[in-house]
């Protein structure tokens, strides 16, 4: 970093800055804890640090630094248990605190929220990203929009996609 130009230093450390609260965010929900959260963020960043001389000719530096964000989480949740595969969402506090809103009954709201649960586990990566970031971490489409890297319609899109699969696996649910 050093060689580097001081616009391209200052343009990596805004990013930095912008980026980590968010990403660190995201981490903790797949990850459940700070310590495995800030590993993968510094992961993260020591290779976007790495990259960002080549990142700065790209056209969607940002998918790209979320490509590598969800890499490093996968790497760590690896580290942990080697036979997972995919993130899977750890804190679903936000998503238990609405089941509560809407029921009275504990135990209908602790199997609903296994219900739920099982349901945005099952929905394909980039859908499971988006209610994540939309609904876990209360960002709005365009606030998920930038941190992965995408136009907000993109994620207005997987939203709409990921709405109607979870009600079709949460009405297939109940009926069981």
């Amino acid at each position: 970093m050093s060689q580097w130009d001081p616009t391209a230093r200052l343009s990596y450390w805004a990013f930095h800055a912008n980026r980590r609260p968010a990403y660190m965010r995201f981490a903790y929900l797949q990850l459940g804890s700070d310590a495995a959260a800030e590993d993968a963020i510094d992961a993260t960043f020591d290779s976007i640090m790495n990259e960002w001389l080549r990142m700065l000719h790209m056209d969607r530096l940002d998918a790209y630094a979320w490509t590598v964000l969800k890499q490093r989480i996968v790497d760590r949740q690896r580290r942990r248990d080697p036979r997972r595969g995919q993130p899977e969402p750890m804190d679903i506090s936000a998503f238990e605190a609405a089941l509560k809103e809407a029921h009275d009954d504990q135990y209908e709201v602790l199997t609903d929220t296994i219900r739920f649960y099982s349901a945005v586990s099952r929905l394909a990566e980039r859908q499971r990203d988006t209610v994540m970031l939309r609904y876990g971490l209360q960002c709005t489409p365009g606030e998920a929009a930038d941190v992965m890297g995408v136009d907000e319609a993109t994620v207005r899109s997987q939203l709409g996609q990921a709405h109607r699969r979870l009600a079709r696996l949460l009405d297939a649910a109940a009926e069981s």
